[in-house]
């Protein structure tokens, strides 16, 4: 049976008055040759024989492993809270709040969002709907390049490959100029390299802090660097580090981007996440996604709108500031859940925890014969080791005792094969740090 919920007659309608004879007139510009006679499609299923092979499917997946994979994406402890409450109906059904007198709440849970991304980053103003952390980065580039009117953007080897990858995509697009400086393992960002890079056509400079491979930088000589060039300076940054290190606004980022998934989201193979995007009030005209402000209605009471939406479904294309067209509302709602339970003291405690279990894993780690550590600088959660052996080998060794050991530089480093970039969350436990020093030691 046909699931279309038009009647022949009401097709025939249709079709009538757009004065065409069938629907496959509205194919005839398509030559017959690259036409599909028919979907090679398997005969339909029952809801149990799906049920069925979903759950045979699921059984092939790996599970209970303890987790130190990092690279920007990490298990952290979700609140039971947060799926109980992101769950409601209000909630879960809602969708872009096109309509603010009847979606309040939505535009309040938004509101929340901005205003806590705001404390966290420490700048004036923030935005929401964007889809993940590296396409964040890269509205940011976008943004200060726009601002700025320059062409060229410096990006540091210290900054999330996958995001530099997503830059550069942007970027090429744009007709910009991107200079990437070499990455350096374990070492703080190159002053004279960037010092080198800069001229009065870079609009931004763009670092990571804690970068890539977990060290943590003083951003506020880099800052100073940037602004006497007349350059912005974009960080990406790691919100869980943001409970302890020091608030990128503090150290002169004009904007601040990262990936949310670490408040309040699993790990999800990959998604769905959602990016924030911080900046100072002078950018505010100049931001990406959606803006939400609060106001009074015409009674007084308090009340929530769509301050800015600067994008191309709304203005002439050509002064539109962004192309992001869907909404990561309810990602948002969960980050927002997930930080309203923590609290200042409580995100503060999960970051003192991250770093203390790192802090003893890599000394643990260290004592074994033939790993050495690669972090000069001091490391938040996060830190690389030098291996014997090649890391995806000794990856797929520790996988089958159990252990998701971390993440092989040399899928994205060519010539650094053996370094492992380990990651370590709240959840690890001692006696997981320590089977995965004994693991490693039988491996080695």
């Amino acid at each position: 049976m046909s699931f279309v919920p038009h009647t022949p007659r009401e097709r025939g309608e249709m079709l009538a008055a757009i004065g065409v004879a069938s629907l496959d007139d509205l194919f005839a510009d398509i030559p017959p040759a690259l036409r599909l006679e028919r979907l090679e499609m398997p005969d339909g299923l029952s809801e149990q024989e799906v049920y069925d092979h979903l759950h045979r499917l699921s059984h092939r997946n790996t599970h209970d492993l303890a987790c130190f994979l990092g690279g920007g994406f990490y298990d952290h402890t979700i609140p039971a809270a947060v799926d109980s409450l992101v769950s409601r109906g209000e909630f879960f059904t809602a969708y872009t709040p096109y309509q603010p007198e009847v979606a309040q709440g939505t535009l309040q849970a938004i509101f929340e969002f901005q205003s806590m991304i705001c404390r966290l980053t420490g700048l004036d103003a923030a935005n929401a709907s964007l889809y993940d952390g590296g396409t964040a980065l890269a509205e940011a580039v976008m943004t200060a390049a726009s601002a700025t009117r320059r062409d060229t953007v410096v990006i540091t080897g210290g900054v999330n490959p996958v995001y530099r990858r997503i830059v550069r995509t942007y970027t090429r697009n744009a007709g910009l100029r991107l200079v990437e400086l070499p990455a350096a393992i374990g070492e703080a960002t190159d002053r004279q390299a960037l010092a080198a890079a800069l001229n009065d056509g870079v609009a931004a400079v763009v670092v990571q802090n804690p970068d890539f491979f977990g060290s943590i930088d003083d951003l506020g000589d880099i800052a100073a660097q940037a602004h006497a060039a007349g350059a912005l300076l974009i960080a990406s940054v790691y919100p869980v580090a943001l409970g302890l290190l020091k608030r990128p606004g503090d150290m002169g980022v004009d904007i601040a981007t990262g990936e949310g998934q670490s408040l309040g989201l699993p790990l999800a193979f990959g998604g769905p996440y959602l990016g924030f995007f911080a900046a100072r009030q002078a950018l505010v005209r100049k931001m990406p996604g959606r803006i939400v402000g609060e106001t009074v209605d015409r009674r007084g009471n308090r009340c929530y709108v769509l301050t800015l939406q600067a994008r191309e479904q709304h203005i002439r294309r050509e002064k539109a500031t962004s192309n992001i067209c869907s909404n990561t509302a309810l990602c948002a709602l969960r980050a927002t859940i997930h930080l309203a339970l923590l609290g200042k003291a409580g995100l503060r405690e999960q970051a003192e925890i991250c770093v203390r279990k790192a802090g003893y894993a890599r000394r643990r780690l260290a004592q074994i014969p033939g790993i050495r550590l690669r972090n000069r600088q001091p490391v938040f959660n996060e830190f690389v080791i030098e291996l014997p052996l090649d890391a995806e080998e000794a990856v797929a060794g520790l996988l089958e005792r159990g252990i998701a050991a971390g993440f092989p530089l040399g899928r994205y480093y060519p010539g650094e094969e053996r370094a492992l970039l380990v990651a370590l969350t709240e959840k690890r436990t001692r006696a997981e740090i320590d089977a995965l020093a004994r693991a490693l030691e039988e491996l080695l």
